[in-house]
């Protein structure tokens, strides 16, 4: 089963749920119309379905090879790459003067679906060298951008980010790594790990940002700076000079996401490697902060990407698979298994989950781009309020959903799924990392309520519920007895989240981080069925004016009451882990468990 970017979703979600006419036209977008964007999602479909699918399953077993500190990467990656950023896909969303394109993260955020869905290892390195040009962007120096943005924007060098240790985890507090001033740069000794697209070779260079301390920086995470480290030093004419001081020591064995090396990076086995101070000296947690919430919302959409690719695998395993008889259709025999009642229950769950995720991303991003370049500054000021909320929503619930959804693909496989060769256990396995990296599930819930929540007293949260309030309210009046039923569902599931917001703005510290989770999820599931609300509104009107393919705009309507039926209805036994989930959660002493 191959992999077809599902470019009519994605075009009524950018449209319905994203804003995308709003967006194109907010000064800096004059150049992208709906025409031009209908021919990019349909020549980045054929990328990811003729390039980059292929080579998934074939990545996976073959994985990447370490000898002697040089990673070699699967079969046919570097052909891939090479054809990647010829095309220009690399720089598309990366700012014009440094050589990219410019273009909105809305329609940004699209096609990064397609490249996470056909080959997720592989649009790993993308995504991380673009989230080092945006630190580099904000925080470096004019010659260090002049020397190393254009070439990364291209692609021809890639980017990392080094935080973690090995003692550390997710506790940078705890870093170890030096940095010692020497005349205009400094030199970087330390070991770092679980570094993505740490070595490979795909590009000529490899540019490294590194969390490290000075000799006299003060403890915890105030003493934390930022700095650009490349594999290979540049020259003053733009070419690489001698091999820095840094190593791959070796890479990782993995559950999923094989054919990206997971690298342990040896900085200063010698003099100590050579890097440059991005920012201020003591303020590194900050810089990298400034790349956080596009890195969040990215992880978030790879759970969408993993989703869509395994709802896709199970669909097509349902429609192909023949075994027993449909019930209702006497004397039928020989039927595929997409006849049997638990089946479609099951395929109509990774559809809703799917559909959800991938409206609260695309919702989100297109609130980046309101943030990012309307030219009310009271609206950019509203919309950035509003990604801050969301962001660690979309981080977490749209991965922790996309465990449920491939679990679910392995299970309308039956006993194949189960088999390594079917390729819906990868998909599972892929997806598993998700809600680890760039802040585990319970880091995206305490941030959730530790930072944007209690803040401001929940002052974002509520007017996003009263929003969402009267959009049921509406919903609820209307005659069509679909949209009334959502609008009564949606009503439902924004009361639970109304009580267990104004229940966490009361709680003690302790108790309230017990319950983050399951505040994160309810946040999630009504804010989705929201979206999900108003996607089947906007094609009940589609319909009415006799819009094309009616067939997809029915299915808009009866995935959206799906969702209502079967995931917003657990938004009360949600509210009720969030109100009094915590005396249990904390009730043992450690030696009891």
């Amino acid at each position: 089963m191959t992999y077809a970017a599902p470019t009519r979703e994605m075009l009524f979600v950018m449209k319905e749920i994203g804003g995308l006419d709003a967006v194109l036209q907010q000064p800096g977008h004059e150049e992208v119309d709906p025409d031009l964007v209908d021919a990019i999602l349909g020549e980045a479909g054929k990328f990811a379905t003729d390039v980059l699918a292929p080579l998934n399953q074939p990545g996976d077993r073959q994985g990447n090879r370490w000898d002697a500190g040089h990673v070699g990467t699967a079969d046919g990656f570097r052909q891939a790459y090479a054809s990647f950023c010829e095309a220009g896909w690399h720089g598309m969303p990366a700012e014009t003067r440094f050589g990219g394109q410019g273009m909105p993260t809305l329609l940004s955020t699209a096609v990064l679906e397609m490249w996470k869905s056909s080959n997720m290892a592989f649009s790993l390195c993308q995504m991380l060298t673009l989230g080092a040009v945006e630190a580099i962007t904000h925080h470096g120096t004019q010659a260090l951008m002049q020397c190393y943005l254009p070439p990364m924007v291209a692609g021809r060098w890639t980017g990392t980010m080094n935080l973690t240790e090995p003692q550390a985890g997710s506790d940078l507090a705890a870093l170890r790594t030096k940095a010692v001033p020497q005349g205009d740069h400094y030199r970087i000794s330390g070991t770092k790990i679980f570094i993505t697209w740490g070595e490979h070779d795909m590009a000529e260079n490899i540019v490294h940002l590194v969390l490290a301390r000075l000799p006299d920086a003060p403890p915890g995470v105030k003493g934390i700076s930022l700095f650009l480290v490349p594999k290979f030093l540049v020259n003053e004419d733009g070419s690489l000079g001698e091999r820095n001081d840094l190593v791959c020591a070796s890479i990782e064995h993995k559950m999923g996401i094989r054919a990206s090396a997971t690298a342990v990076m040896s900085f200063g086995e010698g003099p100590g490697a050579i890097g440059w101070l991005l920012g201020e000296e003591n303020n590194g947690l900050a810089c990298m902060f400034t790349m956080m919430n596009h890195a969040r919302l990215n992880v978030g959409l790879e759970g969408v990407a993993i989703a869509e690719r395994a709802y896709q695998q199970a669909r097509s395993y349902a429609l192909d698979r023949v075994q027993g008889k449909t019930l209702g259709r006497d004397g039928e025999v020989n039927a595929t298994i997409i006849g049997h009642p638990d089946v479609r229950r099951m395929l109509m769950d990774m559809k809703a989950r799917t559909e959800a995720q991938r409206a609260l991303a695309y919702f989100t991003a297109g609130q980046m781009d309101r943030a990012h370049g309307h030219v009310d500054a009271d609206q950019r000021r509203q919309a950035q309020q509003l990604v801050d909320l969301l962001i660690p929503v979309v981080k977490g619930w749209c991965t922790e959903g996309a465990q449920l959804v491939t679990a679910t693909g392995v299970q309308v496989h039956g006993g194949m799924g189960f088999i390594e060769e079917t390729g819906a256990a990868q998909h599972q396995r892929d997806a598993r990392i998700t809600t680890i990296y760039e802040g585990t599930t319970g880091i995206q819930a305490n941030d959730l309520i530790g930072r944007k929540l209690s803040r401001d007293q929940g002052a974002v949260m509520y007017h996003l519920i009263g929003q969402m309030s009267a959009d049921a309210s509406a919903l609820a009046r209307q005659a069509d007895a679909v949209l009334a039923s959502l609008g009564k569902s949606l009503q439902r599931g924004v009361d639970e989240l109304n009580k267990a917001t104004a229940s966490l703005l009361v709680s003690e510290p302790r108790e309230a981080a017990a319950c983050a989770v399951p505040y994160l999820w309810l946040a999630g599931t009504v804010t989705g069925g929201w979206l999900m609300c108003r996607a089947a509104d906007a094609a009940t009107v589609q319909l009415g004016a006799g819009g094309d393919d009616a067939s997809f705009l029915q299915a808009k309507r009866v995935t959206a009451l799906h969702f209502a039926r079967h995931m917003l209805q657990q938004a009360p036994a949600m509210c009720e882990a969030v109100a009094h989930g915590a005396e249990s959660s904390l009730g043992l002493h450690q030696d009891q468990f």
